[in-house]
């Protein structure tokens, strides 16, 4: 069996399986390719892995500048690969076990303050427009914020997954886990607004039950969502230059500022790890810090 074949298999297995989103498939497929392509050189095929060889497979990568979170990617999309090839036959033993990954640097992301927020989402320009793109960017900008779902969750939304007397949006997450995350006033006058005025001018007969549609009326792309994030963001002075995981982290930021229990933004945020969700109060602790520096007379 060719190796695009073994490809396509593990490929069928991330995504049936395992639920991996797009973004996942693509990059673990794609390392195991430059894995594949790597033993080939080396006259090894998919049978002959070992431990060695993938070490230095990565020494490889370490060698021309891969930053450890890359690292790190290729560590765990090798080890799901080799779990699965063991599997199905293909190794006689998962020769991963033992492989580790680099320490990841734990960096804070930058967030808006909720004053930039509030004039980020609320730009006159889209909210006085009455053209169905500005309609739909207000939307997109609001929802993103209001909920601090991911943008593959946002333009995956269906007109039904909306429940505008609750104010919630039925969500699908990583690994298809469905979640429910509510949203408040401003979101859901925006997204009424693009279902009256906005949506059914850019609706054709591929629009199906999308809720967000690009401009040739097909479901949204998330290209399109990014381009819209950083064109707002960037309109307004002195805010960081952020795309939809930047209004991410600047939701779940502002949540814990607020006073909400971290468990309740792993919830909303639809972490499976409180790991991940405490990033965040580092993130409140360094603002701290920072006013304390600029306040305190023995800083």
């Amino acid at each position: 069996m060719t190796t695009s074949t073994r490809l396509g298999e593990f490929e069928d297995f991330l995504r049936y399986e395992r639920g991996s989103s797009e973004n996942t498939i693509r990059a673990y497929v794609g390392d195991v390719r430059a894995l594949i392509s790597f033993a080939g050189v080396r006259k090894r095929a998919i049978t002959d892995l070992d431990l060695a060889l993938l070490r230095a497979w990565l020494g490889e990568s370490t060698r021309r500048g891969a930053a450890r979170t890359t690292i790190a990617r290729q560590v765990s999309s090798v080890k799901t690969f080799c779990a699965w090839a063991t599997r199905e036959g293909l190794l006689g033993s998962d020769v991963s076990i033992r492989l580790q990954a680099p320490r990841a640097h734990r960096t804070l992301p930058p967030v808006l303050t909720a004053d930039q927020a509030r004039r980020v989402v609320d730009d006159p320009v889209r909210s006085d427009s009455d053209a169905p793109m500005a309609i739909r960017d207000r939307v997109i900008v609001e929802l993103l914020y209001a909920t601090g779902i991911r943008v593959g969750e946002l333009c995956g939304l269906d007109v039904g997954d909306v429940d505008d007397n609750r104010r919630v949006l039925r969500v699908i997450g990583k690994g298809d886990k469905e979640r429910t995350v509510p949203f408040g006033v401003p979101a859901a006058q925006a997204v009424d607004r693009w279902l009256r005025l906005g949506r059914p001018a850019l609706a054709t007969p591929r629009s199906g039950a999308a809720l967000l549609l690009g401009a040739k009326g097909g479901r949204l792309d998330p290209r399109m969502a990014r381009s819209v994030v950083h064109a707002a963001t960037q309109s307004v002075e002195g805010a960081p230059d952020l795309g939809p995981h930047g209004l991410r982290h600047s939701a779940a930021t502002h949540l814990l500022e607020g006073g909400a229990d971290l468990r309740v933004v792993q919830e909303l945020l639809g972490h499976s790890s409180l790991a991940t969700t405490q990033l965040y109060t580092h993130v409140g602790v360094e603002r701290l810090r920072a006013v304390h520096r600029q306040a305190h007379p023995r800083a």
